[in-house]
């Protein structure tokens, strides 16, 4: 090689560097500003990308040029976020909406993984759903199929979720200057119509302001309306992990039912993270829950103020005073409904309930509010409304019960004070166990059944009364110093059944027994005399004052078959009188025909003692006397009278029992059923039966 070497030539590798360096920074400042104006030439691009992924019409438009994308925007960086004049996303194929949602001045943001699930089927995630205007068509067929529901339409559905069986779209945060909503719902019979609008004003005192809203329409089959007030961005349907509380304030009527809420929630629709005060009225408990499914009793008209909180969906209300036509409660309660069975359980509490305010439970009427006109009874007294039977298998319930107070009526002096049950509600069962009240220093105790499983309601019950002061529980208003008309402690046992859809089928099929006695009992001279129409006597007594009676006897076994009540023994004996009464009740057509016989252990002058007889109905008893025994000793009144008028008084002289012997109950009804006349069938007595039943249970 000869003379100096050739230098090799330049390298290429730091121009292409160069060129490709400077291309990517080219490239990333033209994606920045891009992002800056918001690619206005990928809207198209865009539009049908969106619409593959949710497999529905997606439209990214002008308003007042459908067909153009000018003035649409689209960004990328943190998800995707789009800004357009019109952005309408269409309906199913099944429906016969224009479309599922139409917003106009429209600001939207998604994340991509919302896309991914939305494009399987999961609900969709709106991060930010903002519009000057909005119209959303949501509605959902028998079949399951919801116009918010995305992805392909012939792909399986995904696995139900149990926990959100609608599996409605989520928006994060929602802004709407002016909007409408309508909601049609095959499954739960909804068809509502909504309307909101911004309102950019502050309320005094620092009330709730922001988004009104209003709806009204149907659910459930009741009419429903709304009016919401909330903070201009508030979360929709929000998840309530991510959610912040948004203030507001709702006045809802639902069927017969009021509610006025005031407080926070994390989702609007949903009620997620929902707590507050709250304050419902009506003219019956039940009416509260029959759009919501949720059973509660029937009542008289009622008010209700307290806490409530809603964490996922559990339920809790605290109510701090509930009033049921003059009686006050209190309770503390949870409903939860994530089971396949919604569960209610808690505590109710009350210092004063008044059973006249509970009587529509069993389908009564309830009582009169003052100043309303008197209702005209009509010839049936027993409630015959049916019972809703469906509503006992809707949800279980598992509540403590415990009043101060409950007022039987006008007839009774004392109250049950206080009364304590445990209530159970299990696949339609419903059950009053552990009841314990105490009333006049005596005490009731027993259990009652009603069993919805089936087409028609079976009742039982076993009741026991002990040492129950009839002087103090019974009202017996006299004058002066005179006793009360009767007294003693009463015991007792009621073991009933009986099935039918109201409670007039049930006492109409009843089957069973009550027994009753009196132990230490007295009773007004006057009544006696008065029963055994014995007039000398009555004259006496009214002369000299009534005076009490020694009740050596007093028992009362009543048989139930096929609900007509008979009783087998019906006896009450004083050292002045007996008096027993046979016949029969009938709770199937509500008639009655009893017969009470009056027979004296005493010699009466001027008795004109004759069989009572109480007929007719329960709405229409007539009280009279047996004519003949009656229209005998008159007529032989009369005969001897035309003889010798002192003669007269002989067929009305009674004289009285030669049996000084101290009969127990057994004894005298012995006496009863082998004397003659006694009922035909009654059924044979002996002292260790009749000693038995006279026991406390």
């Amino acid at each position: 090689m000869t003379g100096a070497e050739t230098a090799p030539p330049p390298s290429r590798r730091p121009k292409v560097l160069r060129w490709t360096l400077g291309v990517l920074a080219l490239l990333v400042l033209a994606a920045i500003a891009c992002e800056i104006a918001g690619w206005p030439f990928l809207a198209k691009p865009v539009e049908r990308a969106l619409g593959n992924t949710l497999h529905r019409e997606v439209l990214l438009r002008t308003a007042d040029d459908p067909t153009s994308t000018q003035g649409a925007t689209v960004r990328f960086l943190g998800g995707l976020k789009v800004q357009v004049p019109l952005l309408q996303i269409g309906a199913p194929a099944w429906s016969q909406r224009p479309y599922f949602l139409h917003a106009e001045g429209a600001r939207m943001r998604l994340s991509y993984s919302a896309l991914w699930r939305a494009r399987e089927g999961q609900p969709l995630d709106i991060a930010l759903l903002h519009a000057d205007r909005l119209t959303v068509h949501a509605e959902r067929l028998k079949d399951g199929r919801a116009s918010w529901q995305f992805g392909d339409p012939l792909a399986p559905p995904p696995p139900p979720d149990t926990t959100d069986p609608l599996q409605l779209p989520t928006v994060q945060e929602l802004t709407v200057r002016d909007g409408r909503l309508t909601y049609v719902d095959a499954l739960l019979r909804a068809n509502i119509t909504g309307e909101v609008r911004l309102d950019e004003g502050a309320l005094a005192d620092n009330a709730v302001s922001g988004l009104l809203g209003s709806a009204k329409g149907t659910y459930g089959g009741f009419n429903v309306a709304a009016k919401l007030t909330a903070a201009g961005a508030m979360p929709l349907l929000a998840s309530s992990q991510s959610a912040p509380p948004t203030p507001v304030q709702l006045d809802l009527t639902a069927g017969r039912a009021a509610l006025h809420f005031k407080g926070t929630v994390s989702d609007v629709l949903k009620l997620s993270g929902l707590s507050g005060v709250y304050k419902v009225t009506g003219p019956s408990l039940g009416a509260v829950g029959e759009p919501l499914g949720v059973t509660l009793p029937t009542t008289g008209a009622f008010a209700m103020t307290g806490k409530i909180v809603k964490q996922g969906d559990v339920w809790r209300f605290i109510a701090d005073r509930a009033t049921i036509g003059q009686s006050s409660l209190s309770a503390a309660l949870t409903f939860d409904a994530r089971p396949k069975v919604p569960v209610l359980s808690g505590e109710v509490h009350g210092p004063r309930v008044l059973l006249a305010d509970l009587a529509p439970t069993i389908g009564a009427e309830p009582p009169p509010t003052p100043g309303a006109a008197p209702v005209t009874p009509g010839p049936r007294v027993l409630p015959d409304k049916e019972f809703d039977l469906p509503s006992l298998r809707a949800m279980d319930a598992n509540v403590l019960m415990a009043f101060d107070r409950v007022e039987l009526g006008s007839l009774f002096a004392t109250p049950l004070s206080p009364l304590k049950t445990h209530l159970t509600l299990h696949g339609g069962k419903l059950r009053l166990d552990d009841l314990v009240a105490r009333t006049a220093d005596g005490n009731l105790r027993g259990n009652v059944t009603l069993d919805g499983t089936g087409q028609v309601a079976l009742w039982t019950t076993d009741l026991r009364w002990n040492e129950v002061r009839l002087e103090r529980w019974i009202k017996q208003e006299r004058r002066g110093d005179a006793p009360p008309y009767v007294s003693g402690r009463l015991v007792g046992r009621a073991q009933l059944h009986g099935e039918g859809k109201s409670t007039a089928q049930i006492l109409a099929s009843l089957d069973g027994s009550v027994r009753t006695s009196v132990r230490g009992g007295k009773v007004s001279h006057m009544a006696i005399e008065a029963a055994g129409i014995d007039v000398a006597e009555l004259l006496g007594v009214l002369i000299k004052g009534d005076r009490d009676l020694t009740v050596q006897c007093a028992l009362v076994d009543l048989k139930a078959d096929n609900g007509v009540l008979t009783p087998r023994a019906m006896v009450v004996e004083t050292k002045d009188s007996n008096i027993w009464v046979d016949g029969k009740l009938s709770l199937r057509d509500e008639s009655l025909d009893l017969r009470a016989v009056v027979s004296p252990n005493d010699f009466s002058l001027l008795t004109l003692r004759t069989p009572v007889r109480v007929r007719g109905t329960f709405s229409n008893p007539a009280i009279s006397l047996e004519k003949a025994p009656l229209a005998r000793k008159a007529a032989l009144a009369v005969l001897l009278g035309l003889v010798n008028p002192f003669a007269a008084l002989i067929p009305l002289v009674d004289p009285g029992s030669d049996d000084k012997h101290d009969d127990s109950c057994a004894s005298l009804l012995e006496r009863a059923r082998k004397a003659p006349g006694a009922p035909v069938g009654r059924a044979p007595l002996t002292s260790a039966s009749v000693s038995s039943r006279t026991r406390a249970d």
